[in-house]
C-alpha cells in the first residue's frame, strides 16, 4: 500500500518527538542556558509552526471540497501530523521562555529575512499566497484535488528546505532529529503527491 512508507515515517517522527517534548529544553544542552531568541533553534520552531499552520488549513479546506478517499486520507494525515508537530514547537518556545514572533522577521535564522512576505501572505518558502488559499476554497472535485496537491507539493518543498536548515544549524538534539524526520516524511509525501497528480493528468508546478 503506497501510504505505508509515509505512515511509518510519520509515526516514527511523532513517537520520537512526542516522547521528549518536555525534555527538549535540556536535550544536548546540559548545564547551559536555553537557546537564544535569535538562534536557529528558536527561529525554526517559530517559523515552522507558522508554516505548519497553513498546511493544516489547506488540508481541512480540501477535505471538504472532494469526496476522493485518497486525497481526504492524505489531507487528514498531513493535518494531524503537522498540528501535532506545531504544538510541540510552540511548547518548546514556552519552555525556553522565548517569544513566538521574531522581531527580525521570518527566516532571519537562515539569513533570509525579507526574502518573501508582503501582502500576498507567502511569508516563507513554499507557502501559498492569500489568493491561492482563497482559490482553493472555491474549487471542487478533481480541480480542488489537483490544486491542493500542487500547493502542498510546493509547501512541502519549502518545508524540507527549512528543515534541512535546522538539521545544519540547530543545536538542540531532539529538534534536529525532528527536523530530519520532517525531511524524510515530506520528501516521501512529495513523491506520493507527484504520483497522485499524474493519476489526475496533472503535474507539480514548475
Amino acid at each position: 500500500m503506497r501510504y505505508a512508507g509515509v505512515a511509518v515515517a510519520v509515526a516514527g517522527v511523532l513517537v520520537a518527538a512526542g516522547a521528549v517534548t518536555y525534555s527538549v529544553a535540556e536535550d544536548g544542552r546540559s548545564g547551559t542556558e536555553p537557546p537564544a531568541a535569535g538562534s536557529a533553534d528558536a527561529g525554526f520552531a517559530r517559523d515552522m509552526a507558522v508554516h505548519h499552520q497553513q498546511a493544516v488549513e489547506m488540508a481541512y479546506i480540501v477535505r471538504d471540497r472532494t469526496d476522493d478517499e485518497d486525497v481526504r486520507r492524505l489531507a487528514y494525515d498531513i493535518a494531524q501530523t503537522q498540528a501535532n508537530q506545531r504544538g510541540m514547537m510552540l511548547g518548546w518556545l514556552d519552555l525556553w521562555g522565548l517569544p513566538k514572533v521574531s522581531s527580525d522577521g521570518p527566516m532571519s535564522w537562515m539569513g533570509m529575512a525579507g526574502m518573501a512576505g508582503g501582502e500576498d501572505g507567502a511569508l516563507m518558502p513554499g507557502m501559498a499566497t492569500d489568493a491561492e488559499m482563497k482559490k482553493l476554497g472555491t474549487l471542487n472535485g478533481k480541480q480542488a484535488e489537483v490544486f491542493f496537491l500542487q500547493l502542498m507539493t510546493d509547501h512541502h518543498k519549502g518545508g524540507v528546505h527549512m528543515a534541512q536548515g535546522c538539521v545544519e544549524k540547530c543545536t538542540v538534539g531532539v529538534e534536529k532529529r525532528l527536523a530530519q524526520g520532517m525531511v524524510e516524511a515530506q520528501e516521501s509525501e512529495i513523491l506520493l503527491m507527484t504520483d497522485m497528480l499524474k493519476e489526475r493528468g496533472a503535474a507539480p508546478r514548475p
